[in-house]
């Protein structure tokens, strides 16, 4: 009896052996499936007078080949890899946005401004003012056009990220119900091996969207946690995850108003709010950094181009005079103001209608916060792109303070440690529309005229002449663009006298000059900051603009004593209709393509610094997406060294349980012969 049993528990432990292999071989392709081996045991031998006889072999149980630190490792890395691939390609699809070429926006904003080149050569031509006004709708058509994309492409992101939030919900419900059954089944005092498969293949699943830390705990389940300390499985319950906007802030219908966070909404407790930053990986991290703070540059970079453009084009085509003589309307609709955001009570904006109220060439591509500390009297406004802070006192001093360009405006102070968002340049691109169509309408002259006086001696001659609404503001000391409220026009002449009148510059014979008719004292804008120009007399450099009453002149030449220049109104009946062939304002608006205004980068080159700014950030994103995969690749074929199954191993090893099983039937046939024949010989 003794090698029958033996025999039979040979052949029941070789049989699952084979089994198990079949097994292994079965699911080579099974995602999350573990390599199973058989864990064998002898069977405690027998006492007899020659010692203890051998009872065979019995099955232990069936191992699972598993390294916990590798699956978390690679779970981890995974996650990031996700993340960082998800942003990559979102951010590919906003470079596309910022493309050269022909057709991108930085080559529609050069015709613009080259076309003002005809109009200067020929300011009564209408042909060439209607390719001015040509190029400045299609300007203003590209900008909302690449405005549109980025609205697209947020729309598409908070739908991928509701579906993401909606997947990890059903994942981790599956997770919750994968743990009531091993719990279940842990206590017959064996591993539930294929539920362990299942269940650590839905946290890998979980963590392509949200990486994850796990608990064990003593009944086998997993406690399954999001941003370090958020349960998103405990035991058998799961917790409703869900994509919003942030309640820091409030919407108010507008675009990106607020940022994105990932909302934890469990039974009985205040709704949780975890950003891309407490995240760590998985794609719904990418989506969230991509849309919270790349795509917000993006829009940024394009709304304060447009913005800039805009106010900047308007501001000096006010300055000028059509060819109907009356001073040009704005050229483009741009945005007027910009409210903050707030859940408390302060009100507050950002005006864009008052020129001296904001400078275009001092934008940061931003966005702002007010923060009001804990008096809710003062605060720090701080620069969200980079963090930079400046104080304020008092909103009354805030709102004669120029941040950035920009003048924070309120009528009602905050409450304690309130904060108020702004998005100065959110929808500036959707905004812009071209405003004049008929070719008339075109400011291109200039609203005053300059004369050398007759009896002149010296070399002087005029170089530039625009209109530029710098005023001198006696209150706080500072030079300030009041647009066409600043400027003064020069006397006209008394009726019935025809000529007189205007700002006479007049020179000494040391070069100086002084003035007559101007309203208010010459400006020294080479100075930093601008101020007065000393004198009179005042000191004359050849080449240098002055500035008087919201208007410069730029001479060059050597002048003598008694040499007089002298700027009249444009309009003034001794000119007649000069100012229909003067292309003065023309010049100005032409001039404004050198300007340094995004960033110490020319009007002209602001689009190239913006491509240059997108690419830097894709490029990095995609180096980061590379390294990360190669990472997460690495450390899931050393966890699939240990867990994955290899058909050669498995193949030999079947061929060993093969033999084993055969040799074990072998030993039963013999066992039952012996057997047989003893009970022949005891029957006789």
């Amino acid at each position: 009896m003794g090698l029958l049993n033996v025999g039979a528990r040979a052949l029941m432990a070789n049989q699952v052996a084979l089994q198990t292999a079949g097994n292994n071989i079965a699911n080579v392709n099974t995602p999350g499936y573990s390599r199973q081996s058989v864990a064998l045991q002898t069977v405690q031998g027998q006492f007899s007078g020659a010692g203890y006889i051998g009872q065979g072999v019995d099955v232990r149980t069936i191992l699972r080949n598993q390294s916990e630190l590798l699956t978390r490792q690679a779970a981890a890395a995974g996650s990031v890899s996700a993340g960082d691939t998800v942003r990559a390609q979102r951010l590919s699809q906003l470079q596309e946005i910022f493309s050269g070429g022909p057709t991108g926006l930085g080559a529609a904003i050069n015709d613009m401004m080259n076309a003002f080149s005809d109009v200067v050569a020929a300011p009564t031509d209408l042909s060439a003012r209607t390719l001015v006004l040509t190029r400045m709708d299609e300007t203003a058509s590209r900008m909302r056009t690449s405005a549109d994309r980025i609205n697209e492409i947020q729309y598409t992101v908070t739908e991928e990220l509701k579906n993401s939030a909606n997947t990890v919900n059903s994942l981790a419900k599956q997770m919750a119900a994968i743990n009531e059954q091993i719990a279940r089944a842990t206590g017959n005092g064996q591993t539930p091996n294929d539920l362990l498969d299942q269940r650590e293949q839905v946290i890998r699943e979980i963590n392509q969207y949200v990486q994850t830390t796990q608990i064990p705990a003593d009944d086998g389940t997993i406690g399954l946690f999001v941003g370090g300390s958020q349960p998103l499985v405990l035991g058998t319950t799961a917790t409703e995850v869900a994509v919003g906007d942030s309640g820091t802030f409030p919407s108010s219908g507008q675009v990106n108003s607020g940022q994105v966070k990932l909302l934890f909404t469990r039974p009985g407790s205040p709704k949780i709010e975890l950003d891309e930053n407490m995240l760590g990986g998985g794609s719904i991290s990418g989506l969230l950094r991509f849309n919270n703070t790349d795509l917000a540059e993006g829009r940024n970079l394009l709304g304060r181009m447009a913005l800039a453009i805009g106010t900047t084009l308007n501001y000096q085509q006010t300055l000028g005079l059509t060819l109907d003589g009356v001073a040009g309307k704005p050229l483009f609709a741009t945005t007027p103001s910009v409210p903050g955001l707030t859940l408390g009570t302060a009100v507050g904006s950002i005006s864009f209608t008052n020129s001296a109220s904001f400078s275009p060439t001092e934008f940061a591509a931003s966005d702002y916060e007010v923060r009001f500390d804990a008096t809710g009297v003062g605060g720090q406004v701080v620069r969200l792109s980079d963090g930079e802070t400046t104080p304020f006192t008092n909103i009354a001093t805030l709102s004669t303070t120029q941040i950035d360009g920009l003048t924070f405006n309120f009528t009602a102070t905050g409450t304690a440690n309130e904060r108020v968002l702004f998005k100065p340049f959110g929808t500036a691109a959707s905004d812009m529309k071209a405003l004049v169509y008929s070719p008339r309408d075109l400011a291109v002259a200039n609203p005053i005229n300059a004369a050398m006086g007759t009896s002149n001696s010296g070399t002087l001659q005029l170089a530039g002449l625009q209109a530029t609404g710098i005023t001198w503001n006696g209150g706080t000391g500072q030079a300030v663009n009041s647009g066409i409220g600043g400027l003064s026009m020069p006397p006209s002449p008394v009726p019935p006298a025809t000529t007189g009148g205007g700002v006479v510059l007049t020179f000494n014979a040391a070069g100086q000059f002084t003035l007559s008719g101007n309203a208010n004292p010459p400006i020294d804008m080479a100075a930093n900051p601008p101020q007065l120009l000393a004198g009179p007399p005042y000191a004359y450099t050849s080449g240098q603009s002055i500035h008087i009453d919201g208007w410069s002149i730029n001479l060059k030449g050597s002048p003598k004593a008694g040499d007089t220049v002298t700027i009249g109104n444009a309009k003034d009946a001794q000119y007649g209709d000069n100012y229909t062939r003067n292309a003065g304002n023309a010049t100005a608006l032409m001039n404004l393509r050198d300007v340094k205004m995004f960033d110490e980068s020319t009007l002209s080159d602001g689009y190239a610094s913006a491509m240059a700014q997108v690419g830097t950030r894709t490029q990095s994103a995609l180096f980061a997406s590379d390294l990360s995969k190669s990472i997460a690749v690495n450390l899931e074929n050393d966890r699939t060294a240990v867990s994955g199954v290899n058909l050669d191993e498995e193949a030999a090893k079947l061929l060993q349980y093969q033999q084993a099983y055969q040799a074990s039937a072998k030993m039963l046939q013999i066992a039952q012969s012996v057997f047989d024949t003893l009970i022949q010989n005891l029957g006789r």
